[in-house]
């Protein structure tokens, strides 16, 4: 009998968080701090607006873009946080997540052979969708001493003849690593030099903490070159909406729209009317949600800094990257053990690319009262590995 599967898809390895996460849902008083995925329920005023679309009969497919009034929403709320300008007639389009914006980008833009550069550690998604955009991945692995930042040296000396797209995958999953102005002017300046785009993978923009966020779009000369791509999960606590947007040249979301008309027709009509109301009256919920993580992320990396384990301090998203290699252990090893001896789970640095080796990545996306309790069992496990 015929193989009946791709040679490219079978040899993609599945998503390493996964793992962990399915272990856990059957583990007895195990607590999780693998998932990325807010703990907050969505506001209730977004819910509401869903809710109310159904009422009113509002089930129908919208256009393959997604509807106007969202898109106008989404440009203003762009316009007003981060000073980038878009028509939204042609320069943006709503999509079923972030991770369908990510896939469009590379499948229209990509050629076979194509290189693609990508700092890891970084989201799971990235390298497999360059491949099966049959694009060829270009790794550069960031380094704990430069605070997981893609510097300028690091880029240039990945450009070649081939180089045709530089993800920018900040503030990061799974660092919590961001990058300012000044470490954004000098990738600017070689994209331009070199002739590049970028995919700039903005999803936690509002998660960023004593600093705000800075897109590489709104550089000059970076708006041609540049596909913004950002959504409603972790800002709004949205996650099971499915829904984000890409936006960028005309020319390249028009080719990015003609691939989510066959493949995926338009995003869901009730997220696309409770994303409006987000937009339009969520400032205070992302605010709250905001002062919250960073408490989080303050509690955590002081209770690191009482027991001794390595972290540098991420100012994005919600996530931690602590150092475990005085342990002797790699990444899985660790992170198996703790959850046999601890039912503690975290996801090894691994998953997010071989970089992480040496490292976990534990999400502050839960309640303090279940962080507390975690770092205690954590606490116990590294005692015992250092006795």
């Amino acid at each position: 009998m015929r193989n009946p599967l791709s040679k490219k898809v079978v040899n993609i390895e599945p998503s390493g968080i996964r793992k962990f996460f399915d272990i856990v849902s059957e583990m007895k008083d195990a607590i999780s701090l693998g998932v990325g995925e807010p703990d907050f329920d969505t506001p209730w005023h977004i819910r509401e607006e869903g809710i109310y679309s159904l009422e009113r009969g509002r089930t129908f497919y919208t256009s393959n873009a997604g509807l106007k009034e969202l898109k106008d929403e989404i440009v203003k709320y762009l316009d007003r946080r981060f000073g980038l300008n878009y028509n939204p007639a042609g320069e943006v389009y709503v999509t079923v997540g972030g991770s369908e914006a990510i896939d469009g980008a590379l499948r229209a833009m990509l050629d076979e052979g194509d290189e693609v550069i990508l700092p890891q550690p970084s989201y799971v998604s990235y390298e497999p969708c360059i491949v099966l955009a049959n694009g060829v991945p270009v790794i550069i692995e960031l380094k704990e001493e430069n605070e997981f930042k893609l510097t300028a040296a690091e880029f240039e000396a990945a450009i070649t003849d081939k180089t045709k797209v530089l993800i920018l995958p900040y503030p990061n999953n799974p660092t919590g690593a961001i990058m300012t102005r000044e470490d954004l002017k000098g990738i600017a300046d070689l994209v331009i030099k070199h002739d590049l785009y970028v995919i700039s993978d903005e999803i936690y923009s509002e998660l960023t903490y004593g600093t705000t966020h800075v897109s590489i779009a709104s550089f000059p000369g970076m708006k041609e070159r540049t596909i913004v791509i950002n959504g409603f999960s972790k800002s709004y606590a949205m996650t099971g909406w499915r829904l984000g947007y890409a936006c960028g040249p005309k020319v390249i979301i028009e080719q990015m729209l003609k691939i989510h008309q066959f493949a995926i027709m338009c995003a869901p009509t009730t997220s696309q009317y409770a994303a409006v109301e987000a937009l339009r009256n969520g400032d205070d919920d992302v605010n709250k949600m905001r002062i919250a993580y960073d408490q989080r992320r303050k509690f955590l990396m002081k209770t690191f800094k009482d027991i001794g384990l390595r972290c540098f301090e991420p100012f994005g998203a919600f996530y931690v990257f602590p150092c475990i290699k005085e342990f002797g252990m790699t990444s899985d090893e660790f992170a198996t053990r703790l959850l046999d001896e601890e039912k503690i789970a975290v996801v090894p640095g691994t998953a997010f690319g071989s970089s992480g080796e040496g490292f976990l990545r534990i999400s502050y996306a839960y309640s303090i009262e279940n962080l507390k309790e975690a770092l205690e069992r954590i606490e116990r496990f590294i005692d015992k590995q250092r006795n």
